[in-house]
């Protein structure tokens, strides 16, 4: 009976102090703390914990993130406070420490360049010998894929492929980054005698001026270019008909933008016949607002507003329809009624590029309007999707994590976070928010240390897979790319020999590189997106290419949300059509030169310490913790 006694007296102090630490908002109402970031965003308060999760996989402990899902304890007992475990209390170096931290060999760093401009030579090299003059490469067939004309539901496919030649024209900047002038010039006069536009194809609006009008005009400027950084990329007797054929796409994608109420775009467009018959009415908010950076180029590169006009009027319109309470916006609206048909609100599939075009149409362009929307996106940001500790790299708590929220309520709606919400650090480090950015990129790093891609969408309730496919994309490498240009930390050039190497390991195929159809599987599909040749090998290539004239030039480069490399210039920054512009009437300002490059540049990058730089950028305590969260260790 003594035993029981004791253990009734020990519930009841436990019971107690959790009735005493219940009273403190009460009794301190002015207690509060506060992100170290460049707006004075309140700290996030934690998500309520909803019933019950799913079962754990067979075999593997159920993690679930205190800050997600209540203060249920993890399996073991494992802790999440600063210098708790192996490696956090400032004893020898750990296996995080000897596997990352000091100078990275440069003959290594040349080998692996060279390997990325192999990865993407084979690639392209079986797309021209296999495909061309098809969109893509059936890497395991060897042999080329156009439109689904046999299936027209087949959105998959039908929406990206135009039977225009697409994988060509979307790797024409990286033929120039890799300083292939001979490539690079017979591609342009393939593109300019061999594709047109005048095609019964309908294609997805969004990923017709992404993938074909931004790599246009971004060769187009290339070849312009009086300084020509990259090489000899100059066509004799051009006649700006890359400009022309981009001027073409886009009057062919106009007609998505008319007969709409709220001035939001359909999402589909027949290039030859418009708008298709009983088209849909909902579109995602990522695919109607994120046109803005090509559609402005164009319109200043001709000195015609029409394109940027309804860009920007796009932009507004979903600008206007965020919720009142949380300034959210969702991911799928109603473009005739402006009522949201997807309720949710993250950073990726269906939003992400919405905000990544909000700072980067400043960049380009000096509207302060682009500007304050970012501002203000990003505060709501950071009160209703952030979660975990208020730190990156110290204090307790679980790691700072982005989650999926209604756009209404702010309460979480699912426990999955998808493969495209891996940009995110990669913005963050252009707004110099660079210590958040090491938090986000390490999650996924794990991720891929774990499987050796992303899957598509990753529960990190049951720290598995909810979507297991693989489709060759960029984004945890353009993150890793922009967060070792901000801290020229040696582990983000680790980072991207791990994913050059599984690449190479569990991707190569016959004549390519292909989808994984299961990253835990590793089996493949008949499929090389062309984002793999514009996107992918271009950070992996410039990841480990120092004297590459994107760093070395003295120019400033932006790169579009497709991966298209556009100089950041004087002439982007001047418009005639002031007064023309919806809702611009009092909104002249600009921003100066010197300003944009304290916005975007190597400015903010001085945020980490120069003590820092060949130590982690993350402690190997932190690092530990979220190899814990995706199931490594």
């Amino acid at each position: 009976m003594q035993w029981r006694s004791l253990l009734l007296g020990l519930l009841l102090l436990r019971l107690g102090l959790h009735a005493l630490l219940a009273l403190l908002p009460a009794l301190a109402p002015g207690l509060c703390v506060r992100r170290r970031l460049p707006f004075p965003f309140p700290f996030p308060p934690r998500a309520p914990a909803p019933g019950r999760g799913s079962e754990a996989p067979p075999g593997r402990a159920l993690w679930v993130p205190a800050a997600l899902w209540g203060s249920r304890p993890r399996p073991g007992g494992e802790g999440a406070a600063a210098g708790e475990g192996e490696g956090g209390g400032g004893g020898g170096e750990d296996e995080y420490e000897a596997r990352y931290s000091g100078a990275f060999p440069p003959q290594l760093r040349a080998r692996l360049r060279d390997a990325a401009r192999g990865m993407f030579a084979f690639g392209y090299d079986s797309y021209m010998r296999h495909a061309f003059p098809s969109d893509e490469l059936d890497p395991l067939h060897c042999c080329g894929r156009g439109p689904d004309r046999d299936d027209p539901t087949n959105l998959n496919i039908n929406d990206v492929l135009g039977n225009y030649s697409l994988t060509l024209i979307d790797a024409l900047d990286t033929l120039a980054v890799m300083g292939n002038s001979s490539e690079f010039q017979k591609a342009v006069k393939l593109v300019i005698d061999t594709v047109s536009f005048d095609k019964d194809s309908t294609v997805q609006v969004f990923e017709a001026t992404i993938r074909v009008l931004g790599s246009l005009l971004s060769a187009h400027i290339i070849i312009t270019d009086t300084k020509q950084p990259f090489g000899d990329m100059t066509i004799k007797d051009y006649d700006n008909e890359l400009l022309h054929m981009a001027h073409d796409l886009a009057v062919r994608l106009l007609p998505a933008f008319e007969n709409t109420k709220t001035g939001i775009p359909y999402p589909r467009v027949n290039l030859k016949k418009g708008v298709p018959p009983n088209s849909n009415n909902e579109t995602c908010t990522a695919g109607a607002g994120s046109l803005l950076v090509e559609f402005g180029i164009l319109s200043r590169l001709l000195g015609d507003s029409t394109f940027e006009w309804v860009a920007r009027r796009a932009v507004k319109a979903l600008w206007s329809l965020r919720s009142n309470n949380t300034g959210l916006l969702g991911n799928v609206v109603n473009i005739q009624t402006g009522h949201w048909v997807g309720k949710q609100s993250g950073l990726g599939a269906g939003s992400d590029s919405f905000y990544e075009y909000l700072l980067k149409s400043y960049i380009l362009f000096g509207e302060q309007e682009d500007l304050e929307m970012f501002n203000d996106a990003y505060r709501n940001i950071q009160n209703h999707l952030r979660r975990g500790r208020e730190a990156c790299n110290e204090g307790e708590g679980d790691p700072p994590l982005y989650v999926n929220v209604n756009m209404f309520t702010g309460q979480l709606m699912n426990t999955w976070i998808d493969s495209l919400q891996a940009f995110f650090p990669g913005l963050q480090v252009l707004i110099g928010d660079v210590e958040d950015a090491i938090c986000l990129h390490a999650f996924y790093y794990a991720i891929w240390k774990r499987y050796g891609a992303l899957p598509e969408r990753y529960n990190w309730q049951l720290q598995a897979p909810d979507v297991p496919f693989y489709p060759l994309r960029p984004e945890l490498v353009e993150s890793t790319y922009l967060l070792y240009q901000a801290t020229k930390n040696p582990f983000y050039l680790h980072v991207g020999m791990d994913i050059l190497q599984s690449l190479e390991k569990y991707t190569k195929a016959k004549c390519g590189y292909a989808t994984l159809h299961h990253v835990v599987e590793k089996t493949k599909e008949d499929r090389m997106e062309s984002f793999f040749l514009s996107e992918t090998c271009k950070y992996l290539y410039l990841l480990f290419d120092e004297d590459n004239p994107v760093h070395k030039s003295g120019n400033k480069y932006m790169f579009t949300t497709e991966g298209h490399i556009v100089s950041v210039d004087e002439r982007f920054r001047n418009s005639l059509w002031q007064d023309i512009l919806p809702g611009e009437e009092d909104r002249a300002e600009k921003v100066k030169p010197n300003e944009l490059k304290a916005v975007n540049f190597s400015s903010n990058c001085n945020r980490v310490p120069d003590e820092r730089r060949y130590l982690l950028p993350l402690k190997s305590n932190y690092m530990r913790q979220i190899d814990r969260m995706v199931g490594l260790i």
